[in-house]
């Protein structure tokens, strides 16, 4: 094989290596121990980007908004769905969004993130 159709090899499988969705953060997925307010949370995995706020009341996630998304057309539909979502389970893990299954994952990261310092703020 040459030297020019080995290095084009290596660039595809690099670039296949990177874009693959964003693994879940599974430490504390669900809602129990909440402290009400408005946290913030942010994500990233190449080539999407998340940043959320999350409101919770009573213990309760009551809205999620996305302050920023960094995506294609493709994980646009994502922006869309989770926040009402997760509102509606009222935990971080909810299934993706068909086509959008990475910035479907980050969405729900950021989240994960922001009812983490929830959960922190109350030690």
């Amino acid at each position: 094989m040459s030297p020019v159709k080995l290095m084009s090899w290596i660039v595809v499988v690099a670039l296949v290596a990177a874009c693959s969705p964003a693994p879940l953060l599974g430490n504390r997925a669900r809602s129990e121990g909440l402290n009400d307010g408005e946290f913030e949370g942010k994500f990233k995995s190449f080539p999407n980007s998340a940043k959320v706020k999350v409101i919770i009341v009573d213990g309760r996630i009551t809205e999620v908004e996305m302050l920023k998304h960094g995506a294609s057309s493709r994980g646009r539909p994502a922006a869309e769905k989770i926040p009402g979502m997760i509102v509606e389970a009222q935990r971080a893990d909810v299934d993706a969004v068909s086509g959008a299954t990475n910035s479907s994952r980050v969405i729900m990261n950021a989240v994960q993130n922001a009812l983490d310092v929830s959960m922190d703020a109350g030690k």
